[in-house]
């Protein structure tokens, strides 16, 4: 894609009203899908799910997507309303944690390998200590120090016409390998620190999995 001569921001939409003159309204059964609570259906797919992505934003406004990985079915579901997402060794950097102690929202979106439809889930949200609530959640690795507690207030399942179009499920689409910079080579660049040498990344990121990955 070639750089644009114009600012897109400086003709950029400021109102509902003028994005709606341009999309058709939605259908009714866009609107109705929304049931605002985890039924069984719901309990099943978290079940099965091994990802979620979760959506956050702080007090200044920052927005902030991260993913979390386990054991599917490692995000709890407390009751019909309420689920938790153990906290896991990660980078320490707490971004997420942090906006949602300042917010208390969050946005989740549900994936599961192989499928093409997806659940979200978006409501009120804290970040917990509480040990009894700590204990009854299946830990990702270590004994999880925090977790986040969504209380639902929209639930539905998204259309699947992003994964048909991006075929992220099929092996036939993805990118040859060597196509494209490895995880350790990305880290260097972005580190920007000239003592640093790819052997050196390689070797940290073998030893963080072997270390901290539990």
């Amino acid at each position: 894609m070639e750089a644009m001569d114009s600012d897109p921001f400086a003709g950029a939409l400021s109102t509902h009203e003028q994005l709606r003159e341009l999309y058709e309204a939605p259908m009714e059964q866009a609107l109705r899908k929304d049931i605002g609570r985890l039924d069984d259906v719901c309990r099943r797919l978290i079940a099965a799910s091994p990802m979620v992505l979760v959506g956050s934003f702080s007090a200044q406004g920052r927005c902030d997507v991260t993913p979390r990985g386990g054991q599917p079915g490692f995000v709890g579901v407390l009751d019909d309303r309420q689920l938790a997402i153990p906290d896991a060794t990660g980078n320490r950097r707490l971004d997420t944690l942090s906006n949602v102690v300042e917010t208390g929202r969050a946005g989740l979106l549900f994936l599961i390998p192989g499928r093409d439809t997806t659940l979200r889930v978006n409501g009120r949200a804290c970040v917990s200590a509480d040990p009894d609530l700590l204990a009854a959640l299946e830990p990702v690795g270590k004994p999880p120090r925090t977790a986040v507690v969504v209380e639902a207030e929209e639930v539905y399942a998204h259309c699947p016409k992003s994964f048909v179009r991006s075929r992220l499920w099929d092996p036939d689409s993805w990118p040859v390998p060597d196509a494209l910079p490895t995880s350790a080579e990305v880290t260097l660049a972005h580190l920007r620190d000239p003592a640093l040498t790819l052997s050196d990344i390689e070797r940290r990121q073998r030893e963080s999995l072997e270390q901290r990955l539990a």
